[in-house]
């Protein structure tokens, strides 16, 4: 077995004697750690950011690209953003390893074609306009190390996530992001606290690059999409907070303008 972090033998041992309530409190003892490790990339995650925001505001995509575990909450974040901010559609996009299939079900080795991951992306007409982030917990799947190595051949600028020091995919990229969780309670399982990493490092960095693109008011996602009672809910509260108005009101002009963005800019002209 390759000297990786994430493939060390568990902490724990004789997991299937534990009782229930120690296995959730062994679990949980772990994911502690991960924000703490965090904090020890918050520079490095801060360029990537800015970069990113740099990038978007030109014309140019986010692409990330995953397998497995990783490639699935790529495709999370990506989906998530048009809305809740109003992104507009293939601004930001995940790609996994094995295609949609592989978002429900396994695709056998898919990962391992170190072609696909350029395809793939050439697939979606990729340029040096854009910027490709390659995630992957082990640092070494093949599908996302030879996609940002072509990437970095075709002057694209690339970023990597990984939870392993060192690895393939940090070297083959301009801005690495490591962040080193440890061994997993069940060793190996990189779904457990390298899959909570990877999904709390892709919020902070969504998140703060669609505040840098102005898709949000104070601490309001005033672009959000109207696609549910919940959000018209919570966009009706917002122009009543914001323009001091009654819900029917609020309610009219949300119906009216479609966001409460446009809602609170036709009031405030």
């Amino acid at each position: 077995m390759e000297d990786k972090t994430t493939e060390k033998d568990s902490s724990y041992t004789s997991l299937e004697k534990m009782s229930v309530y120690d296995l959730l409190r062994s679990i949980n003892q772990e994911d502690k750690s991960v924000p703490q490790v965090i904090e020890k990339s918050l520079h490095r995650i801060e360029t990537v950011v800015v970069l990113i925001s740099e990038k978007l505001r030109q014309g140019g995509r986010l692409f990330y690209l995953g397998a497995g575990t990783s490639g699935r909450l790529a495709i999370v974040d990506a989906s998530e953003l048009p809305p809740t901010y109003g992104l507009e559609q293939g601004r930001v996009i995940g790609l996994i390893a094995g295609g949609d299939a592989a978002i429900r079900k396994a695709v056998e080795f898919a990962e391992d074609d170190p072609e696909q991951g350029w395809n793939d992306l050439q697939g979606h007409g990729i340029s040096k306009h854009d910027v490709v982030m390659g995630i992957a917990a082990s640092g070494t799947t093949p599908y996302v190390v030879g996609a940002v190595k072509r990437c970095k051949e075709h002057n694209i600028l690339t970023i990597g996530l990984t939870c392993n020091p060192d690895s393939l995919l940090a070297k083959n990229v301009h801005y690495p992001i490591e962040i080193i969780v440890g061994p997993e309670v069940v060793t190996g399982s990189t779904r457990m606290k390298a899959g909570t990493a990877q999904k709390l490092v892709l919020n902070m960095i969504s998140t703060s690059v669609m505040i840098q693109l102005g898709r949000v008011k104070g601490n309001k996602m005033v672009d959000m999409q109207m696609t549910n009672h919940k959000l018209i809910k919570r966009g009706t509260g917002i122009l009543m907070n914001e323009l001091n108005i009654t819900a029917v009101e609020a309610g009219e002009l949300l119906n009216k303008y479609g966001s409460v963005r446009k809602a609170l800019d036709s009031v405030k002209k």
